[in-house]
Formats: C-alpha cells, structure tokens, sequence
C-alpha cells in the first residue's frame, strides 16, 4: 500500500524556521517528481516547490523563491521542504504530491501557521 506521511507542521512566528518531512512507504520517492503544495482557509490549492526525479532540478512559486527549499534523502526514502523566514501568509496546511506518469500520490498534510 502506498502511503505519502507529512510532518513538522506547528505554530511558528514570523521569520521562524520549520522543516516538514514527506515519507513515503509502498514506494520509492527517488522514481517520482515530488512536488509540495499548500492550502490556506477559504484559498485554492496552490503550488509551492517541485523536485525532478533524480533530484538536480528544483522550482519554487515566485511566493516562496528565496526562502523555502525542497530536498531528497534517499536513504530515508523522504523529502523536505525546509521553510525560512515565514510570514503569516504562508500560513496553510501543506500537502506532498509524487508522480510518475498516471501514478499520483498525495499525503494527508500538515499544518503550519505562522503567527505571534
């Protein structure tokens, strides 16, 4: 069974850090694009940062470029997307996607919101 697990979401203050995790079982993250969304309240869901499969190439929502980055460890079979100098807009519940083909898998998500 293939499952997408997202974590590290919490309640951080503007330009805090968080780093959220998407661990995958069933599959092996390193043969799919894994892309990261987000999903604030009452807002469609909205691209955030993509990786390719073999993970030299890497985009991010002009929103986000600077600030957040999208990584692989194989090893762990999980990706990261690691989140500087937050603000309150970037408060959503954040979501991992992998592809390959008509292969589509999401998460459940993980919530951040970023507030003093």
């Amino acid at each position: 069974q293939v499952q997408l697990v997202e974590s590290g979401g919490d309640l951080v203050q503007p330009g805090g850090s968080l780093r959220l995790s998407c661990a995958a079982s069933g599959l092996i993250l390193t043969s799919y694009a894994i892309n990261w969304y987000r999903q604030a309240p009452g807002k469609e869901r909205e691209w955030v940062a993509g990786i390719s499969r073999a993970g030299s190439g890497s985009s991010y929502a002009d929103s986000v470029k600077g600030r957040f980055t999208i990584s692989r460890d194989s090893a762990r079979n999980t990706v990261y997307l690691q989140l500087n100098s937050l603000k309150p807009a970037d408060t959503a519940v954040y979501y991992c996607r992998a592809v390959l083909g008509l292969q589509d898998y999401w998460g459940q998500g993980t919530q951040v919101t970023v507030s003093s």
